[in-house]
């Protein structure tokens, strides 16, 4: 289901009960234009499962795209993006690893936003899958994904920027790539190139966790501590989401921002033997 704006009413979600016992949820997204942009870039949608069979296949799915900027029609690359991603994902074979899914998904997505344009279009991509007691997060780009847990956050992806790959190699220090004028320029894209080579990481989760899915929009402008404070607050996911979106727009105000929230409420410790999964007692 995806969203270029979300309604401040956005109601809590949670998986019905009757679906699966392993994974119950609820989440909140908001993308907001900003007050400076004449019009929105960004993009986000999920995916929810219907019936046991997508449970097992495909289970829930999250993506936020971040169309890039100076460019024309940024907003195109990341709507498709967001809804091939959704589509391919739709599709997924009895037994396909979230992984492999998510991998074939977003080449389909970088395939299609460079035949739009030829290279001319791209944005940023971050995914989430959760299934069972694992969250496969996919990325190309600075759109972040982070996991919080007892109030203290991790990073579950890597921002793939110019400037980040020099401090990689001693070029820069992390104070000197925080003012270089070209901290936001990217290193790997959806659609600038006819291959892309998204990174991909497996994390489990337990109840209480919370996932944060974010365009730069939010963390180029908001500290993490300030984020987890915030999204921690004891308010609800949509005020949370909400206090966010008007934090970014009050300290910067000059770009796009869009954040998902998904709280882990309650999740079954599983193992998987040829594919299948059973109960840990």
């Amino acid at each position: 289901m995806p969203r270029n704006r979300v309604s401040d009413e956005l109601p809590t979600i949670q998986a019905p009960e009757s679906i699966s016992p392993m994974l119950d949820i609820e989440f909140a997204e908001i993308s907001d234009c900003g007050p400076v942009r004449p019009h929105n870039e960004d993009f986000v949608g999920h995916s929810l499962p219907l019936n046991p069979e997508q449970v097992r296949n495909r289970g829930w799915l999250f993506t936020l795209a971040d169309g890039v900027g100076g460019q024309d029609r940024g907003e195109v690359a990341s709507r498709l993006t967001v809804e091939t991603v959704l589509a391919e994902c739709a599709k997924a074979a009895q037994g396909e690893n979230s992984s492999s899914l998510l991998t074939r998904a977003i080449q389909a997505a970088n395939a299609k936003v460079y035949e739009e344009a030829h290279g001319g279009i791209a944005t940023t991509l971050v995914a989430c899958a959760l299934r069972y007691d694992r969250a496969t997060v996919a990325h190309v780009g600075d759109s972040r994904c982070y996991l919080i847990r007892h109030g203290r956050h991790r990073l579950l992806t890597r921002d793939h920027t110019v400037v980040n790959e020099q401090i990689k190699l001693g070029i820069f220090t992390e104070r000197e790539a925080r003012n270089s004028i070209a901290r936001n320029v990217l290193s790997r894209s959806i659609g600038n190139d006819l291959f892309v080579a998204p990174e991909i990481s497996q994390h489990n989760v337990r109840p209480g966790d919370l996932l944060l899915l974010c365009s730069d929009g939010l963390h180029g402008a908001v500290s993490d501590d300030k984020i987890v404070r915030i999204a921690t607050s004891g308010a609800s996911l949509n005020e949370a989401a909400q206090e966010l979106i008007a934090i970014a727009n009050k300290s910067d105000g000059g770009d796009n921002v869009s954040v998902q929230l998904i709280r882990i409420k309650n999740v079954e410790a599983v193992g998987m033997y040829r594919g299948r999964p059973y109960r840990l007692h």
